[in-house]
């Protein structure tokens, strides 16, 4: 919670917000004086002319539409049933150009980096050899692929779609949180979220000069066909699901229906002399690229996980012998480790000779022992994280856990260092949202850019901005009762 004092709403702000508290943390909407800040004030002043009554039946329809769409996720294990609407609430998150500009050189740099060190460990691991990160952190990683060692992988892209998870702290100051480098999830949320807004508020979006983000699916492609094996002209790209039970199966089934190709499961593919083949009404049909949405355990019994009825046995071998290319590649989970997210500022010095543009949130590494002794001592001022959880799982929040919660994972921490870091409680910024008895009220927020490296790299403007909708809480997974926002990146004009 921020000591700071509380900014009093400016003569400038509508009705609907003349009551909004910014609580004293960095607000992305008001500056600290109250007044609004320049890159709102278009929404704003339009904003201002909606009705109550017309907001409640615009919110309404929002979530009829969604849930007519399927515009869901499922939950696992919630016994109240699987499918939910991802609540969206209808007021943007806006970004002005020169921020923009700053986080897209960042994520860009991160990226790029990240391949060179994925490529490098699998390779010669000169930056093991070296000093710069010590061999066990990697060789201990849950992630990292043995098997692939000295493996080449087409254009040596092993990352080819990255969601990386950004913060902005008390001062304003943008953070990377953590890279989401094996099957990052929540782009198709960023496409309705902008078809709804587009339709629910058309007046004011029209005049708002919001950089588009509805290319996005087609640039996929380019990026998946860009990756395809040599001497293939006219490839054919599936995505690979692991079935309607997973949580991101909405997200499945939009992508590959926007991108014009073939969704399968595991028993649609069969490989045959070390080809992948679809089995279609036709009979068999080859396939050169798999965009696949199952983690690396699943995919091929035959290596893998010997239980796994996901996968497609023999794929590893076609893809070692290159006749069929994945994305993203086997081993990026090494990069996804918490514990490898510490020494990503020195990954980018290594590679690139240059000082990181998104600076990562302080860490502390339990297996270090100067910093294990500070993290079991002052476990109420520390988030503490697990190296390869997800969704919010895994994870002490030590300011707001109680003293035998604390215990519990001191005793985790003690027992296997490796797998856990700590980070500082970081005040994150907050955003007005509308909330049922509330109105209008600051909810802490973080946004995932989705990066794309193919033949160039790109990066959808934007991307998805999380909500955290329960009052003080930091958690903004949708498993955790998140919600999100539309994020409009603005022209430089605007």
């Amino acid at each position: 919670m921020s000591t700071s004092k509380p900014a009093v709403p400016g003569p400038d702000l509508p009705s609907p917000f003349q009551q909004y508290d910014t609580g004293g943390f960095y607000d992305e909407m008001l500056e600290a004086n109250g007044n609004v800040r320049p890159h709102y004030q278009h929404f704003l002043k339009h904003f201002g002319a909606v009705t109550p009554e017309e907001f409640d039946a615009k919110r309404i329809a929002v979530d009829l539409s969604f849930l007519r769409q399927g515009v869901t996720f499922n939950v696992y294990g919630d016994s109240k049933g699987a499918e939910r609407i991802f609540p969206f609430d209808l007021v943007p998150r806006i970004i002005p150009a020169h921020e923009w500009e700053h986080l897209e050189a960042g994520l860009v740099q991160r990226i790029t980096a990240l391949n060179l060190f994925l490529h490098d460990i699998y390779h010669e691991q000169n930056i093991i050899k070296d000093g710069t990160i010590p061999a066990h952190y990697v060789m201990s990683a849950k992630h990292f692929r043995r098997e692939f060692m000295n493996v080449d992988v087409p254009r040596d892209i092993y990352i080819h779609v990255c969601g990386t998870d950004i913060i902005r702290d008390d001062k304003g100051q943008y953070l990377v949180l953590e890279d989401n480098a094996r099957c990052p999830s929540g782009v198709s949320y960023v496409l309705e979220n902008r078809r709804a807004l587009k339709r629910t508020f058309p007046e004011i979006f029209e005049a708002g000069g919001v950089r588009p983000v509805e290319n996005y699916s087609q640039e996929l492609l380019k990026v998946l066909q860009h990756t395809a094996p040599a001497g293939v002209a006219e490839p054919t790209v599936v995505l690979l699901t692991p079935g309607a039970y997973n949580s991101a199966y909405f997200e499945h089934t939009y992508l590959a229906r926007q991108m014009g190709i073939e969704i399968v499961e595991g028993r649609d593919l069969l490989v045959r002399d070390q080809h992948v083949f679809m089995r279609t009404t036709k009979g068999l049909q080859p396939v050169h690229v798999i965009y696949r949405r199952i983690d690396d355990d699943f995919l091929d019994p035959t290596v893998f996980r010997r239980d796994s009825a996901l996968g497609v046995p023999g794929l590893v071998n076609a893809y070692r012998a290159g006749n069929v290319s994945l994305a993203n590649s086997i081993g990026t989970g090494v990069a996804d480790d918490k514990v490898m997210y510490y020494f990503v500022p020195r990954i980018i010095k290594y590679y690139l000779d240059q000082e990181p543009l998104l600076p990562n949130v302080q860490t502390y590494l339990a297996s270090e022992d100067a910093d294990k002794k500070y993290m079991v001592e002052n476990l109420d001022k520390l988030v503490v994280k697990a190296a390869n959880e997800a969704g919010g799982y895994g994870m002490l929040m030590g300011p707001h856990a109680t003293k035998a919660e604390r215990d519990d994972f001191r005793k985790l921490i003690l027992a296997d260092p490796r797998n856990y870091i700590g980070q500082p409680m970081i005040s994150l910024s907050r955003h007005p949202t509308y909330c049922d008895g509330e109105g209008f009220a600051g909810r802490h927020i973080d946004l995932r850019p989705f990066i794309l490296y193919g033949e160039k790299t790109t990066i959808i403007p934007g991307g998805l901005t999380r909500v955290a909708l329960r009052k003080g809480s930091l958690v903004v997974n949708s498993s955790q009762g998140g919600g999100s926002k539309e994020s409009w990146v603005l022209y430089g004009n605007k």
